[in-house]
């Protein structure tokens, strides 16, 4: 199923079999192309499959961006532990879904990229956790790994290299914590989804304790392309340090709202007006967030900006999971801090004090401004209680929280100290009055 009309200006390297027929099929999969790129790691050593991933400048799509194939190199080849490949497919990001378009409408992709990894170091099990909400995708990659194992794309040998290698999905319950990797692994081995303290990495002591190779569906799609092309053709598509390409997920006050394929490094701006149609109803552009709710806010003035991670990060933001939110003139940016932080309040697993009390007190006194009931001392200690969480907490939601509630602050001051204001002429209207 397609999300969007398909936008001439996108680069079709991991959307190539949207909208055919039978896309799910292993049948179709093979017809396009499917396991050209298997093949050809078939015949490379596992440090020449991990030299061509480095060589590609693929960097994780689930947010962070850490070079995929530094990643994998750090899984020790002389550890007699069994070894696993993780796919993340929780994607609890709001204004993230491009992993479902991709698990709906190619699942050998990713299947196949998970089996280049396993050649790549070593890995003879791999599981697929997904979000309990994502039923239905459950049903189709149990079915599309039922039919790998039926044709021995999945199982012994596979293909004749010497692999074996098998795949399940677990699915998880819904939390948005077991989207942070050392929670899934605790998710995934049945206990309570909350991270771990690290180090050790995942890459030495992940799933059962045992090395894991553990990225997003996003990540490990491109990986087939990367065999396929070569890895100078697949970087070469992208910016200097951000190979190929990125699904990038407009939603908002956008005409053309879609999941969208596009170069690493699209300018933003054009990304808006060209892929999205512009802002609805021809209103002004006000803000973005680039990359998912966690990531720091940017006003429109700062827009005219490359959409990779390095441009993005200078920019100050991120550019995260890819999830673009247009926002209009007319958005209130009071509620939208308060929107998310709710979002974060309810989602945080209680573990570590900052992030448990930190985003309840940034809700309150953010509920507190809405409802012109606030100071405005209030205003700064939004701010300082945001500062103090970060880098104070066991997993990345406390700084998920905080970051983009600082930029809403430092940003857009003047709305905050707004809405005070009115609620004190309110107030001083009515005493007249009496």
């Amino acid at each position: 199923m397609l999300y969007n009309e398909p936008s001439e200006l996108e680069v079709k390297v991991l959307t190539r079999r949207f909208g055919l027929e039978n896309s799910q099929s292993l049948d179709t999969y093979l017809a396009t192309e499917g396991y050209e790129g298997f093949r050809k790691a078939m015949e490379m050593s596992p440090e020449e499959i991990i030299e061509e991933v480095k060589a590609s400048n693929l960097r994780g799509r689930g947010g962070a961006g850490f070079p995929t194939g530094m990643k994998w190199g750090f899984v020790p080849r002389d550890s007699d532990k069994p070894k696993y490949i993780v796919v993340n497919a929780d994607e609890g990001e709001p204004g993230t879904c491009k992993d479902r378009v991709l698990m709906e409408n190619d699942p050998h992709q990713l299947l196949e990229g998970m089996a280049i990894a396993a050649l790549a170091v070593g890995a003879r099990r791999g599981y697929i956790y997904i979000r309990g909400e994502y039923r239905y995708l459950i049903e189709i990659m149990d079915r599309a790994i039922e039919e790998q194992y039926r044709k021995g794309y999945l199982g012994k040998n596979i293909l004749g290299s010497g692999l074996d290698f098998d795949v399940s999905t677990h699915t998880g319950a819904g939390s948005y914590e077991c989207g942070e990797e050392s929670a899934l692994l605790e998710s995934l081995e049945g206990k309570r989804g909350q991270p771990r303290i690290r180090p050790p990495f995942p890459a030495v002591s992940g799933a059962f304790q045992c090395p894991t190779v553990l990225n997003n569906v996003e990540t490990f799609c491109n990986v087939p392309a990367i065999f396929r092309m070569g890895a100078r053709a697949y970087a070469e598509l992208g910016t200097p340090r951000n190979g190929g390409t990125r699904l990038f997920c407009l939603s908002g006050h956008i005409n053309k709202p879609g999941v969208y394929e596009l170069p690493m490094g699209f300018n933003l701006l054009r990304m808006i007006e060209e892929v999205g149609g512009g802002v609805r109803g021809g209103k002004k552009l006000k803000a973005v967030i680039p990359g998912g709710s966690s990531c720091p806010v940017l006003k429109a003035e700062e827009c005219d900006v490359a959409m990779d991670f390095d441009s993005v990060a200078k920019a100050g933001s991120m550019l995260g999971s890819g999830g673009v939110v247009v926002m209009d003139e007319t958005t209130d940016i009071v509620k939208v801090a308060l929107r998310l932080m709710a979002f974060y309040a309810h989602e945080s697993c209680g573990w570590c004090v900052p992030c448990r009390e930190g985003t309840l007190w940034l809700k309150k006194l953010l509920a507190r401004v809405d409802a012109g009931e606030g100071k405005p001392s209030d205003i700064d200690l939004i701010g300082e209680l945001a500062e103090n969480m970060l880098g104070h907490t066991f997993c990345p939601l406390g700084d998920a929280a905080a970051m983009p509630t600082i930029s809403y602050v430092k940003k857009f001051r003047e709305e905050f100290e707004e809405r005070l204001r009115k609620a004190s002429e309110a107030a001083e209207s009515d005493l007249v009055v009496l």
